[in-house]
């Protein structure tokens, strides 16, 4: 599927007061049921303009980032099936049983709608794409807490409001005892792994499905979150 087919029927310009409208609404949705990925990524088109914008001048200095400007892959069934088939010590193969053990498709990310051109839709279509991929080299759970450590990484990455603001939600709704746990634990590591890996939005990931996971953890400066 080309990236024009995808964005181009679905978009839609917004005034400002509609844009700041949505952006409450998607928002205050987001925070009574977080289950809702479409209310989520509308908060993060809304609200995300001026970071996207920022990934995407970052992403045209660097040289893999250009590349994937150029080709823009998309992390959709038809293009990453053949991760099923790799040997179990790849990156591929990693992200695969990521994916399989939790009945996940990549075909299930919703549209981009509210960016102002296609370039920037890519960007941000490409930042909603590659969230299972981080999930897998961090070794980080879907739960709750896993999803709050990982929008830290993001906002780190990406400095999206969206982000912070999902950490917020998501760390109100803990319990005390996960509440513990991540202000203790996932959270400094949050902090420390952001910081320290790569610019996670120019890697082209697709390319290096068939190499070694703990390789390519190194080589992006990747921290493992606690086993705990």
């Amino acid at each position: 599927m080309h990236t024009s087919a995808m964005v181009e029927g679905a978009r839609v310009r917004l005034r400002g007061w509609q844009q700041a409208a949505v952006a409450l609404g998607s928002a205050v949705g987001a925070l009574v049921d977080p289950r809702r990925a479409d209310l989520i990524a509308a908060l993060g088109e809304t609200t995300g303009k001026p970071a996207f914008e920022r990934v995407l001048e970052r992403m045209k200095r660097n040289p893999e980032g250009r590349e994937i400007l150029l080709d823009r892959p998309r992390v959709i069934s038809n293009n990453v099936g053949h991760a099923w088939d790799l040997q179990e010590n790849t990156f591929g193969a990693a992200y695969a049983k990521f994916m399989g053990s939790r009945n996940f498709s990549p075909d299930d990310r919703p549209p981009v709608r509210f960016m102002e051109t296609e370039e920037l839709a890519y960007v941000a279509m490409r930042a909603r794409e590659v969230h299972d991929f981080w999930h897998t080299l961090f070794g980080l759970p879907t739960n709750l807490i896993g999803e709050s450590a990982l929008k830290v990484i993001e906002f780190e990455q990406m400095l999206l409001p969206m982000c912070f603001l999902s950490v917020i939600g998501g760390t109100a709704r803990f319990n005390d005892k996960q509440r513990s746990l991540f202000y203790q634990h996932y959270f400094p590591w949050a902090i420390r792994a952001g910081m320290k890996s790569t610019d996670l939005m120019c890697v082209y990931y697709e390319k290096h499905f068939g190499e070694d996971l703990e390789e390519v953890r190194r080589r992006w400066g990747i921290i493992l979150a606690p086993s705990i």
